[in-house]
């Protein structure tokens, strides 16, 4: 009967660990600046549409009843 081959695992050395959590948070951080900036051109397509409401109303004549 035979042994079983033995793997050696390597350990990642501390800059190897440090750069992968690096990436994981950095991908979040991405993640995260996107969502901001789609948000910030919701708010951006919101207040145009206001803007063109109250033209629109301001410059609506009274009528008379």
């Amino acid at each position: 009967m035979q042994a079983a081959p033995v793997r050696a695992i390597a350990i990642p050395s501390f800059t190897q660990a440090f750069r992968g959590f690096e990436s994981l948070l950095m991908s979040g951080a991405r993640r995260n600046a996107w969502t901001a900036v789609l948000e910030d051109r919701r708010r951006a397509r919101d207040r145009v549409e206001t803007e063109h409401v109250l033209e629109a109303a301001a410059t609506r004549t009274p009528q008379a009843t």
